[in-house]
């Protein structure tokens, strides 16, 4: 008979609360789920209003869309889990919830920085290039973007859980956070953890940095121009 997981066997990690704040937690939730509630609306208004409004099917507006497909997948995935803990004192996430919830959180935000870095490069074409950028950056073009953004971070931050997953963690389970992210597990990891803070750094540099770095030199040189 197969031996059961070991992430499944692995206790709960528990998700920080506001200390000295108890009080107001739930008001603070309430105020935390309103905003939840604006951003929801205001992210399904954009898709919406970009889809049926054929005038706004061109790369920039698509790239919005994609921003906001991004927003609401990424607060979807902490913000619900945070209004448990602060409105019902669920703190206990299961360590594959966890994992799960960590990965998603890092590859959409590297997704999030593509998109952005593919933006900055439109605005760059548009100004600097303009007679070439109906040519260059089409509604395929952009759609292979898109792709290549997603494909772009799930590659680069699918080793993350995959690192931490056969660690041992200490007796200390609390993390530091409302939500799960890389460094705050794996700082409670009783392991050595040199290659997950090796990989790690090397993915936000390689992603973030580098996209961080091309957006502002996109800018300068559309300055330039």
């Amino acid at each position: 008979m197969a031996s059961p997981n070991s992430s499944d066997l692995s206790p709960p990690f528990l998700l920080a609360s506001l200390p000295g704040l108890e009080s107001t937690r739930f008001w603070m939730a309430t105020l935390l789920c309103f905003i939840y509630l604006l951003a929801v609306t205001g992210n399904c208004a954009v898709l919406c209003i970009v889809r049926l409004e054929p005038g706004l099917h061109a790369p920039m507006y698509l790239f919005l869309c994609m921003l906001a497909a991004i927003d609401l997948a990424l607060s979807t995935c902490t913000v619900p889990r945070v209004l448990s803990c602060y409105w019902f004192n669920s703190r206990e996430i299961s360590f594959s919830a966890c994992l799960a919830q960590m990965f998603f959180i890092h590859t959409l935000s590297a997704i999030e920085s593509t998109v952005l870095l593919a933006m900055a490069v439109d605005r760059y074409v548009a100004i600097c290039h303009p007679l070439r950028h109906p040519a260059i950056l089409t509604n395929a073009a952009t759609a292979r973007i898109g792709l290549l953004a997603t494909a772009r971070g799930v590659l680069f931050f699918l080793p993350l859980p995959l690192l931490l997953q056969p660690l041992p963690f200490c007796s200390s389970r609390v993390l530091s956070h409302s939500f799960c992210l890389h460094q705050d597990v794996m700082n409670l990891a009783c392991a050595s953890t040199t290659p997950s803070v090796v990989y790690g750094l090397t993915a936000i540099l390689l992603v973030m940095g580098l996209d961080a770095l091309l957006i502002c030199l996109s800018y300068l040189l559309i300055l330039k121009a």
